[in-house]
């Protein structure tokens, strides 16, 4: 089945690109191709350098020093601190993976956000898929959970040896999902959609490798599954032509890989 589903995506999205490379559009300057790469980069770029809280504060000090005491209050004291500092990063991530390449599609490209998956048609055709894979990945993640390097990193939000699940704790889960759909939106459908008429089935390929590079701060493990994970999810956008598979798949698995994280912290107990 899934040697299938491969295949005939890939023969579609050919048979679609050959259409675009057979017309007169392809043999004029690509200039959408242009604008997808170079917003996909300056998006990266904004949250590379911005994401960080400690930017904002250095950034804070140098316009207007007064405030930067405040601000580093804001992000290192009190109850809510920890929160604020993710909340901070999720705000980066939904302007450059979300805002900014909508903004080019709907003011720049005059397209439908559904050309570049965000539509529900089709979001649940794939749930076989979707139950095999979260069948997969679940003794995956149990497995590396043993890792400290694992432990140290998930869940983002801290719990202190002391510390409950708290309404702090389940407020960042709600935010922590919400990114895996602005992630989800900027790869496996603004990039990925934005450049298939241009290479066909091969645009999965290109999408992926900027994918892993954004992996390369988490553990090793973790980067080389976003390689099998772009392609598998690349794959299914381009067959169902929405993003929502990955979106419940990162979910799930986030899920999953927080809960055992904090079992295995001896923080949950079940």
């Amino acid at each position: 089945m899934i040697k299938e589903i491969f295949t005939t995506t890939f023969h579609e999205t050919e048979s679609a690109s050959e259409n675009f490379h057979a017309s007169e559009n392809s043999r004029k300057f690509d200039l959408k191709v242009v604008i997808v790469c170079i917003t996909v980069s300056i998006s990266l770029l904004l949250i590379n350098y911005c994401g960080s809280f400690e930017n904002s504060v250095n950034l804070v000090r140098f316009i207007n020093p007064k405030n930067a005491n405040a601000v580093n209050k804001f992000f290192y004291e009190g109850q809510f601190a920890q929160l604020f500092r993710l909340t901070h990063w999720n705000l980066v991530l939904t302007i450059g993976y979300l805002l900014i390449p909508i903004f080019i599609i709907k003011i720049i490209f005059k397209e439908p956000l559904k050309n570049y998956g965000l539509t529900f048609k089709n979001a649940f055709k794939d749930y076989k898929v979707f139950l095999i894979m979260l069948i997969i990945m679940i003794p995956i993640v149990f497995a590396i959970s043993f890792n400290t390097s694992f432990q140290s990193k998930y869940p983002f939000y801290q719990l202190n040896q002391n510390e409950t699940l708290n309404y702090k704790f389940l407020i960042w889960e709600m935010e922590y999902f919400f990114q895996f759909f602005t992630l989800e939106f900027f790869f496996r459908g603004f990039l990925l959609h934005g450049l298939k008429n241009r290479f066909g089935y091969y645009s999965v390929f290109i999408m992926t490798i900027p994918y892993c590079m954004i992996h390369f701060a988490k553990p090793m493990p973790e980067a080389i599954a976003a390689i099998i994970a772009g392609i598998v999810l690349g794959t299914f956008s381009l067959k169902s032509k929405n993003i929502w598979l990955g979106v419940f798949i990162h979910c799930s698995v986030a899920i999953t890989m927080d809960v055992f994280a904090l079992w295995q912290k001896g923080l949950l107990h079940f």
